[in-house]
């Protein structure tokens, strides 16, 4: 079955968590939270949950694992805390909550970055992966490396990625 096949099978809407990750943002100026929110419901998803957590690991790990709890949430971006400052610790918080990683995300994503901002893309730790039946996506705080994320990986692919991880596994006969 082809990728277009597949995606006419998925669901074209999904419900989203967004987590920022910051010491400082508040809800009234939580630009990178914004900004997947947006995108999110632009592209026609649902923001179902949002909230905002301190950049300490156990934090961030357990707000994440909340989301991943929660039947209304079907994926989770996080923005925030993927650099490599002292402080950046969502890679190293949900990394464990991982089941499998999908690699293609963060090199498609500093990809497309390195096309915008040049070498410096190469600072990003942006990953992507699976947990629970549900999708996990740690972006940049930088609401342009948000937007460029929602608008050209995780939006328009969304669906198919929920549609993979429903479907009946295949048994030889």
């Amino acid at each position: 079955m082809s990728a277009e096949e597949h995606r006419s099978r998925s669901p074209a809407t999904v419900a989203f968590a967004v987590i920022t990750v910051s010491d400082t943002r508040t809800a009234s100026d939580d630009s990178g939270g914004e900004t997947a929110r947006k995108g999110l419901e632009a592209a026609g998803h649902r923001v179902v949950r949002r909230g905002i957590v301190r950049d300490e690991t156990e934090e961030i790990a357990r707000v994440a694992a909340e989301a991943l709890e929660d039947p209304a949430v079907e994926a989770i971006v996080l923005t925030g805390g993927t650099g490599i400052g002292p402080r950046d610790r969502t890679v190293e918080a949900i990394d464990p909550l991982l089941e499998k990683r999908l690699e293609g995300f963060g090199e498609i994503f500093r990809a497309l970055s390195f096309k915008e901002i040049g070498p410096a893309a190469m600072l990003s730790r942006a990953i992507a992966g699976t947990a629970r039946g549900k999708v996990l996506f740690a972006l940049p705080g930088s609401p342009k490396g948000v937007a460029l994320a929602i608008a050209s990986l995780i939006a328009p692919e969304a669906g198919h990625l929920l549609g993979e991880l429903r479907r009946t596994p295949h048994r030889p006969h």
